[in-house]
C-alpha cells in the first residue's frame, strides 16, 4: 500500500510539517506593538421588522425623529410588514394597520424596527397593544424584556438588573433605517403584488 503523503510537505527548514511544533518559538507568535492592524466597522445592510423576543433584553431610542406613527400592511401569516406610500392609503384604507414604529436595538447590539398599533379611530383600545407602549417607554431607559402573559391578555414587562452599558446606537439616520427596513417592503402601486394578493387577483 502506498504510503499517504498527506501533512508530510517539508516547511522552509526542512523538517515536515507534522513535526514541526508552531508552539515552539513563543516569540514568532507575538504581535508587536507596531504592527499594523485591520480595524473594522460593522455595517447594517438589513434591518428587520419584527416584535422583541421573550428572550431577549433590549433598548428603545429616546428620540423623538427615530419613531414613526404611519400606516402599514401587515401579513399577519407571512410575518412581513409592508410600507404603503401616502399616496396610497386611502385606496388601501381597508388594508392598513395604524402603527408606531419604534427604533430598537437588542442587547447584542441587533437592529430592528418594533411595528406596534396604535388605537383604533373609534378609541377602541387593546391591553396588548397598550402594555406593548409601555414597555417601549420603559425601554427608553432602561434595558427591558417582554414576555406574553396568555391569561392577563397583556405582555409582562421586566427590567434587568445587572449594570448592562448603554447601548452603541449606529451612525445612520431614522430615514436611513427606513430605508434598509422597507427596501423589498415598500408599497408603492396598486398593481404590487400584495396589493393583488390581498384582493384575490392572484
Amino acid at each position: 500500500m502506498e504510503s499517504s503523503n498527506l501533512n508530510t510537505q517539508p516547511t522552509s527548514s526542512g523538517a515536515p510539517i507534522q513535526d514541526v511544533d508552531p508552539f515552539a518559538n513563543v516569540a514568532a507568535l507575538r504581535l508587536s506593538p507596531d504592527a499594523t492592524t485591520v480595524a473594522v466597522r460593522k455595517v447594517l445592510t438589513r434591518v428587520p421588522v419584527r416584535k422583541p423576543s421573550n428572550q431577549e433584553f433590549f433598548r428603545v431610542h429616546p428620540g423623538e425623529d427615530f419613531r414613526l406613527d404611519t400606516g402599514v400592511i401587515e401579513l399577519r401569516d407571512d410575518r412581513e410588514v409592508y410600507m404603503i406610500l401616502p399616496e396610497l392609503r386611502d385606496a388601501l384604507a381597508d388594508e392598513i394597520r395604524v402603527v408606531r414604529l419604534y427604533t430598537c436595538i437588542s442587547r447584542g447590539g441587533a437592529v430592528f424596527l418594533w411595528s406596534v398599533p396604535l388605537p383604533s379611530p373609534d378609541g377602541r383600545r387593546c391591553s396588548w397593544h397598550d402594555s406593548a407602549h409601555d414597555a417601549a417607554a420603559l425601554a427608553q431607559h432602561q434595558w427591558t424584556r417582554i414576555k406574553a402573559d396568555m391569561g392577563a391578555g397583556l405582555y409582562e414587562t421586566s427590567v434587568a438588573v445587572a449594570e448592562i452599558p448603554e447601548p452603541e446606537w449606529p451612525d445612520l439616520a431614522f430615514a436611513d433605517l427606513l430605508r434598509l427596513a422597507f427596501k423589498d417592503s415598500l408599497i408603492d402601486s396598486a398593481d404590487h403584488p400584495v396589493v393583488q394578493r390581498l384582493r384575490g387577483l392572484r
